[in-house]
């Protein structure tokens, strides 16, 4: 059965999730509507992990091979605090332009046949006739908001600001650093996206934005103001501060309408509901996580598998579309306990920068328990080194068992001849 999609908005969700319903029917007729240019986009990297690539090569394996092929890898971490540094093996990471990224799916989605509608955007008011229509097009969604108290929409600012900022600088590893000032702490997470350029996301309390002078370059709520000078004052300030990571590269700040970069307030969106009639979130129209624990694109691209399976099982539309909404808000509560867990720990870093660096990193890799705000630090890693032990002991007894086991019935069996 042919049916009509219109998806609003022109990010990695809404094309991917157009790819997979043209796989799954190529007689869909399916339009994307972007509002920006093709070719313009906001951010500089994306993470990703493995177990993500596996999924987009089980479910388009074209576009994923593609991807696969424009992303650097790391396996490492490692922590600068103050003159210190530590470095830790880790899971396999994984970095890709988003600018890359949009233009692969964006690619893709137009060899299968879907219509890509770019400068085109949608309002409230001008819905475009379809059958099924897709709210991709994010935190503040225009199709969204009007119908707040339907989805019942809460957005829950966080307490500390920050900046996306990109550089020439391609780190070999996850690079985290944290900086002690007058005014207090700083820091930065920093990862490669391609050959030449990382992304750079600092972060720092409010009184240390202020004190600093940085918040000159932030205006209501965030928004960037349009002075260019005082822009590049707040680059230059950082650039020295982050000069022991970047080796003399520089900081880039997005060129926004108003040429300026932005300081935000990460901002928690939760919505009790997912759909309403023909109309069905997805993304961060849907729901947010903390950019901490790097799971954005990741998140948006596995409700894309979902809504696409969802519809693969059966006709009825409301069905679907609430097999959808239980399936993805059951899958997200865990990770959205993590996103608020690991926020707190930098909300609180003063709690941990104290520690020598390998144990402060032990617990950032630890940020996201439950337990942490309420075990002293310094108990708590000894607690987690003791119960590492153990699973250690435990994994080497399960190895050496079979073999102690082998090894006692050739024993055995040599005795009886």
């Amino acid at each position: 059965m042919c049916v009509k999609v219109a998806c609003v908005g022109g990010g990695p969700a809404g094309l991917y999730l157009s790819i997979l319903l043209k796989r799954q029917d190529p007689s869909h007729d399916i339009t994307v509507y972007e509002r920006n240019p093709e070719g313009s986009t906001y951010g500089w990297g994306v993470t990703y992990w493995r177990a993500l690539l596996d999924q987009l090569h089980a479910h388009d394996p074209e576009s994923a091979r593609a991807v696969e092929e424009s992303s650097v890898r790391w396996d490492q971490g490692i922590a600068h605090v103050r003159e210190l540094s530590t470095r830790q093996p880790g899971d396999a990471g994984h970095g890709i332009g988003r600018h890359r990224l949009l233009e692969i799916l964006a690619d893709r989605a137009r060899t299968l046949g879907v219509r890509l509608e770019f400068e085109h955007e949608i309002t409230a008011e001008d819905i475009p006739d379809a059958d099924l229509v897709v709210a991709a097009d994010g935190v503040h969604s225009a199709l969204r908001s009007p119908h707040a108290g339907h989805f019942g929409t809460e957005l829950k600012p966080g307490r500390n600001p920050y900046v996306w900022l990109g550089t020439t600088k391609v780190f070999d590893s996850f690079t985290f650093a944290f900086v002690e000032t007058d005014h207090g702490w700083i820091w930065c997470y920093g990862y490669p996206f391609s050959a030449e350029q990382s992304t750079v996301v600092i972060e720092c309390g409010p009184e240390t934005l202020a004190g600093l002078g940085l918040d000159r370059a932030t205006g209501p709520e965030g928004a960037g103001v349009t002075g260019s000078a005082a822009e590049a004052d707040g680059l230059a300030r950082l650039e020295q501060l982050f000069a022991h990571i970047l080796d003399g590269h520089r900081l880039v700040g997005r060129a926004a309408a108003d040429g300026s970069t932005s300081w935000l307030t990460f901002r928690t969106l939760t919505n009790r509901t997912w759909h309403r009639g023909n109309l069905v979130l997805l993304g961060d129209a849907a729901h947010t996580t903390h950019y901490s624990i790097g799971a954005g694109t990741t998140l948006a691209l596995e409700d894309a598998f979902a809504l696409a399976d969802a519809l693969r099982e059966g006709p009825d539309l409301p069905q679907a579309l609430l097999r959808y909404e239980r399936g993805r808000q059951s899958e997200l509560l865990s990770l959205q306990s993590a996103a608020r867990y690991s926020a707190q720990w930098y909300e609180n870093l003063t709690r941990y920068i104290h520690l020598p660096p390998e144990r402060m990193f032990a617990l950032l890799g630890q940020r996201h328990s439950p337990l942490l705000p309420y075990v002293p630090p310094q108990l708590y890693y000894r607690l987690d080194r003791a119960a590492g032990q153990m699973e250690a002991l435990r994994r080497f007894k399960r190895w050496l068992g079979p073999k102690l086991a082998r090894t006692a019935h050739a024993r055995e069996l040599t005795s009886r001849k």
